[in-house]
């Protein structure tokens, strides 16, 4: 009886997360569409917050790219002054070395995380944690993919150790990348760990990985740092996409038009059954 209430107050924990605020956007949100299926809420909600971050997403990278970049600024020659001077530090170990950081921010690697986290927690039947872990990552590809291809920039102009198209340097889709997912799981697992030390260094892991990513893609001659920098805003945008679209689906199953349907939803009872005499 024991085991089964912690595994309950567990669960919860991890639920909490991903609860709408009665009254905040996301339970709004979830209000103004009605009665609707919690999935339906879900999509309705991921595909209206996308557009917003690629409304946002074309708009920074418009002044980081067209605007800052202009010859007043001396932005440009910083931009790539860095990357130079990353260049001249390069070695046979070094190289290496940025590959793997390239490989653990892009494929395979963070689809076959986003495929495992998402296989054990429908098993679990933790839905929503699953729909974050699969979704977060779409999202961000289709942001970066979107701003790529309106916002085209070229690489940084060294010797490149990798052999993709030139005009594709904003944003840095593997620095993106490795902040939903790896900062974005993290930050939905953690919730359920009760440990302070574990989930410190969870958060360390979730924050030197994206930064191990970052400087491997500009020392491989792929971004300039602004490119970063606009990975770095489309990875926290997918995710606070993510949260919003679980928490107006959670909105929608605790609707009072559902449950005067269904009956309310059974929360798990923490008072202790006496002890049979």
């Amino acid at each position: 009886m024991r085991s089964e209430s912690r595994k309950h107050e567990q669960d919860d924990r991890w639920a909490r997360v991903l609860q709408a605020r009665p009254g905040g956007p996301a339970d709004r949100f979830a209000g103004m569409l009605g009665d609707r299926h919690p999935a339906l809420v879900f999509f309705a909600a991921l595909l209206s917050a996308f557009a917003i971050l690629v409304a946002a997403s074309l708009a920074v990278g418009y002044v980081a790219t067209r605007l800052l970049l202009d010859d007043v600024s001396g932005l440009r020659a910083a931009d790539n002054g860095a990357i130079g001077q990353l260049v001249t530090e390069r070695s046979g170990f070094l190289d290496t070395v940025s590959m793997v950081g390239s490989t653990v921010g892009g494929a395979p690697v963070l689809p076959i995380l986003v495929g495992l986290v998402a296989i054990v927690c429908a098993f679990r039947k933790r839905w929503l944690i699953a729909a974050f872990a699969v979704f977060v990552l779409s999202i961000e590809s289709a942001t970066y993919r979107v701003t790529s291809l309106v916002l085209p920039r070229q690489r940084p102009s060294v010797p490149r150790l990798e052999d993709l198209p030139a005009n594709a340097s904003y944003p840095s889709g593997h620095t993106a990348a490795s902040i939903a997912v790896y900062a974005g799981l993290v930050f939905l697992l953690v919730s359920g760990i009760g440990s302070r030390g574990v989930r410190i260094a969870a958060w360390v892991v979730a924050i030197a990985l994206p930064v191990f990513v970052a400087t491997s893609r500009m020392y491989r001659g792929m971004h300039h740092p602004l490119d970063v920098a606009g990975g770095i805003f489309i990875g926290v945008g997918a995710m606070l996409v993510l949260l919003f679209a679980c928490r107006a689906a959670s909105a929608a199953v605790r609707s009072p038009a559902r449950e005067n349907r269904t009956g309310p939803r059974q929360v798990p009872s923490r008072r202790r059954v006496p002890a049979a005499s």
